[in-house]
């Protein structure tokens, strides 16, 4: 359990000291401070990290996200996913070759932890332009995941908007009747980010803060001794295009959720 909250703590507190260099253009940060030592020694808690970052949201970690509801098609909706999906396809191809993606600028986040279910290569420069205006061509992260062979595979890629971004604006980019937008969303951490100690406060089973907490209020992380964090960086959606050609499986990036947001 210490293993999973020291592994927790370590990404939050990843998150959320870059979010002060983010904020000014609400794009992910790419360079993450070094982490708790022994945190990727555990497999489980590693996986419980994987998925507070962007995997399969149940339980506390689905009080913390926050999704778009799927609407019904309208004209011309599916067309135009399947014309950013065959743009997004040509444009990164050339990426399937991780150190391309290296060399044109993309960074991995969070390299200390190897066994994460999606790794993340993110382009600075790219989520900056993202807050401001949508390219197919221009996604934010590139995502691979490890074959068999421990080889990292491209699979697809992440846009980015940013936190003001409306319903509309975020259907303008990506229809949303075929793929739902995500947001990291009202999270506690210690009132000292790099406090080690309360990183690994625990109470019924459960930390008291970070992604895995059941606190997901304002009041109760007062409460808790906490600083409350609204939202964590803007809105995000992946676009699986090298894993099939069905749209399910292109724009289902697992995240999963409590309810869907609609205005």
């Amino acid at each position: 359990m210490r293993d999973t909250m020291r592994a927790v703590a370590t990404v939050t507190a990843m998150l959320l000291l870059a979010v002060p260099a983010a904020a000014q253009h609400d794009h992910p940060e790419t360079k993450p401070p070094t982490p708790t030592a022994g945190a990727e020694s555990d497999s489980s808690a590693i996986a419980q990290v994987d998925a507070a970052m962007g995997g399969h949201a149940t339980g506390n970690m689905a009080l913390h996200m926050d999704m778009t509801s799927l609407r019904p098609a309208v004209a011309g909706d599916s067309a135009r996913a399947a014309r950013i999906v065959s743009t997004l396809r040509a444009s990164i191809a050339k990426y399937r070759d991780p150190e391309a993606a290296v060399k044109d600028g993309y960074r991995l986040f969070a390299p200390h932890l190897k066994n994460q279910r999606v790794f993340h290569f993110t382009h600075s420069g790219k989520a900056i332009r993202n807050s401001f205006s949508f390219d197919a061509a221009r996604p934010t992260s590139l995502l691979y995941k490890k074959d068999e062979q421990g080889e990292l595979r491209l699979v697809g890629a992440m846009y980015t908007a940013p936190k003001r971004a409306t319903i509309a604006q975020l259907d303008e980019r990506i229809p949303l009747s075929v793929g739902s937008w995500h947001r990291h969303v009202n999270i506690c951490v210690p009132k000292r980010i790099r406090d080690k100690t309360a990183w690994l406060k625990a109470k019924d089973g459960a930390p008291v803060f970070g992604p895995l907490s059941p606190i997901a209020s304002e009041s109760a992380c007062t409460e808790a001794g906490g600083r409350f964090i609204p939202q964590i960086f803007g809105w995000m959606i992946h676009a699986n295009v090298f894993e099939g050609d069905d749209p399910k499986v292109i724009w289902g990036d697992d995240h999963g959720s409590s309810g869907g947001h609609d205005h």
